[in-house]
């Protein structure tokens, strides 16, 4: 099958849209340009536990690093969520495949691609960030190393994931639904109280995708991308569409020249949409935390919604949408 034809019956399909200007003025509610107190996180989706636990290691003086990771891996053990982790929905050979990034405030950082039989890939990718001179591992490679560092194998296949994949073999014309089924990858961003900035993002991927396929979140610039100066980014959605945009690595350097969060997230969603007649058949979610604590995100379709705990509080915020 053809490239465009298979992202087409994974959920790209839509309309023609005239070219809209990056420079768009636009109005926020006030929340959402209040500063948050540091420390604080940032979470990707309706992710309450993973926002919770990042924000008690934060209060407790925690690193931002420590804290992103401990948080993602809610949701990497979190059997009810079939987007990430242990239960998460496979490929359409009935295997899951996880991916997963994570970067320190001193711009290094560590990744796992097609790793199979790993319940917390968010772990193995920090392992090679800081004990070998690689970015990124992948397939068998990215297996071996994880077993040679203590992790144990695990079936990933929970038994509704695998009723659910033999029904799609069966019918033969899913296709994922927007906000419910083509991405809640968890992203976190975190600044901790010495004011370092620390990010982590996870996923298994898009459901019942071919095999071998990566999208964009264990890509440092696509799925994640942080300078500890400037701020942190993070991506959720059609990971082909943020790939070609290098979404996150585009949002810090947005906020580099002065932009807020919120003003950063939205010219790189309308680059997306801009380069994509078919915008309509597909989600992507963009969410940004600066220095200063200012949040900020901001979707093509309505839906998308992310997690803030401040000062020992979750908060959960709809984000402001293209259509």
């Amino acid at each position: 099958m053809k490239r465009r034809n298979f992202l087409r019956k994974v959920g790209i399909a839509g309309v023609g849209l005239p070219l809209v200007s990056s420079n768009l003025s636009f109005s926020l509610p006030d929340e959402k340009m209040i500063p948050a107190q540091i420390p604080v996180s940032i979470t990707t989706w309706n992710f309450h536990e993973a926002g919770k636990k990042s924000g008690e290691l934060l209060a407790e003086g925690k690193s931002a690093l420590e804290a992103v990771q401990q948080g993602v891996m809610i949701e990497e053990a979190n059997l009810d969520n079939t987007t990430v982790g242990n239960g998460g929905a496979p490929d359409r050979e009935g295997e899951v495949t996880l991916d997963a990034c994570i970067m320190a405030p001193d711009g290094n950082c560590g990744s796992v691609a097609y790793l199979k039989n790993i319940e917390h890939p968010v772990a193995v990718a920090r392992k090679v960030m800081e004990e070998t001179p690689h970015v990124m591992l992948v397939g068998e490679g990215a297996y071996n190393f994880a077993i040679q560092n203590g992790f144990k194998p695990k079936n990933l296949l929970t038994e509704n994931s695998e009723k659910e994949w033999k029904k799609w073999l069966e019918e033969k014309d899913y296709m994922p639904i927007i906000n419910i089924e083509n991405h809640d990858t968890i992203g976190m961003l975190a600044i901790d109280k010495t004011g370092d900035v620390a990010g982590a993002c996870t996923t298994s991927g898009l459901a019942y995708k071919m095999q071998g396929r990566v999208g964009d979140s264990p890509i440092i610039g696509s799925g994640l991308f942080l300078d500890n100066e400037i701020g942190g980014a993070v991506a959720t959605g059609m990971g082909e569409e943020i790939l070609k945009n290098v979404s996150s690595f585009l949002v810090v350097e947005l906020m580099r020249q002065g932009k807020t969060p919120q003003e950063a997230c939205k010219i790189a969603i309308e680059r997306i949409v801009e380069k994509n007649p078919e915008y309509k058949g597909f989600q992507v979610a963009l969410l940004a935390l600066n220095k200063q604590g200012e949040v900020g995100s901001y979707c093509i379709h309505p839906g998308f919604s992310y997690v803030v705990n401040s000062n020992g509080e979750n908060k959960n915020i709809q984000s402001d949408s293209f259509l």
